[in-house]
């Protein structure tokens, strides 16, 4: 950390005054730092979370804690308007065990009884706000990542047996095999061919804080892959993880659109079909523009999804969006439009009815 955190006027709270500095120096004074405006944000951040000791006594939270499991922690944040992050295993659950309160000067998160599942960053940051708009104080953060340890659960618990877990060949994919403790040995296998596969700190690297991580996936890397871990004792084995390869375009969607007939008569039913093949973890949404619209004709507009194997170990997702018209009429006539849209943009298609 860079620099030390202004002095402030206000009352301190008890046992505030038995903080703790760690490798406290001496700057020189610089009276100008205030109006150097191009002064590189990093020096200005300064880290807001603390961790309550015992016995009323305060220090700055570490980057990584390291506490057994069935310990309690409370961490504070400075500040009137804090917002927290933490594992999403605590909301999932909506676990009683968490308690946050924003106090004057700062906010409060206890944990009580912790778990290993309860292993993962906790971090905190003020929040600058105008009216209903707010937005992150990028120098006003704090973060620490919390392993609670737990000899009988080297793995971080998660709440199934079995993961997906997509390659992308444009990104790195994570194997989240999470260790409780920071020092457990830990190494990759595939199931079939039995093997243990070997991690070269480059395409593959570990990281006890997420799991092992391959920068560049093939398709030669699919297949079913577990973790063993190692730290005084038998070794343990995580969950199963399935990785499937994916190569689908980047860009806005795919899109296709087809119409049961396009021409129709009077009280024929007809359904057009807006298609989009896809990565699997990206999500599609349809918006439709049809004749009858501003008239609200009623029609029936039906979304799902599905993934669908191509056969050579790529495995694509293809959202649909169906309209249909049960009994048509003259005001049915005309164009339809579909719109899909996803992170990288939207796509529109259209199709023709006419009146036989």
């Amino acid at each position: 950390v860079i620099g030390q955190p202004a002095k402030s006027k206000r009352p301190k709270e008890p046992g505030e005054n038995k903080i703790r500095p760690v490798n406290k120096k001496v700057k020189p004074k610089n009276p100008k730092m205030k109006e150097r405006e191009s002064v590189d944000s990093s020096l200005k951040s300064q880290s807001i979370l603390t961790q309550v000791m015992d016995k009323g006594h305060f220090q700055k939270a570490a980057a990584t804690l390291s506490l057994a499991a069935g310990q309690s922690i409370e961490l504070r944040c400075k500040g009137s308007n804090v917002t927290w992050n933490y594992p999403s295993y605590l909301d999932t659950f909506k676990d009683s065990r968490l308690s946050i309160k924003q106090l004057d000067r700062y906010s409060q998160l206890i944990l009580a009884n912790s778990t290993a599942a309860d292993t993962g960053e906790y971090s905190c940051w003020l929040q600058l706000c105008n009216g209903n708009k707010c937005r992150k104080d990028e120098t006003k953060t704090g973060s620490t990542y919390i392993f609670f340890t737990d000899k009988e659960e080297l793995f971080v618990p998660t709440p199934s047996y079995f993961e997906i877990v997509y390659l992308n060949p444009d990104k790195p994919a994570v194997i989240p095999c999470r260790v409780t403790t920071p020092s457990a040995k830990v190494t990759l296998h595939r199931e079939f061919p039995a093997e243990e596969i070997e991690t070269d700190g480059t395409d593959i690297i570990y990281d006890a804080k997420q799991g092992f991580v391959f920068q560049h996936p093939t398709s030669d890397h699919k297949g079913i892959v577990y973790c063993k871990a190692e730290s005084q004792g038998a070794p343990q084995i995580s969950i199963k993880y399935h990785l499937l390869y994916v190569e689908v375009p980047k860009g806005p969607p795919s899109t296709t659109i087809a119409v049961s007939s396009s021409r129709a008569g009077l009280g024929d039913r007809v359904h057009v079909v807006c298609t989009v093949l896809g990565e699997p973890d990206v999500d599609v949404s349809f918006r439709w523009q049809y004749p009858g619209q501003e008239s609200r004709r009623p029609v029936i507009i039906q979304n799902f999804w599905r993934l669908i194997n191509r056969g050579i170990g790529h495995t694509t997702r293809i959202s649909k969006s169906v309209l249909l018209v049960e009994d048509f009429e003259d005001t049915d006539v005309g164009n339809y439009v579909c719109i899909a849209q996803n992170l990288q943009g939207e796509t529109t298609v259209a199709t023709k009815v006419e009146l036989k």
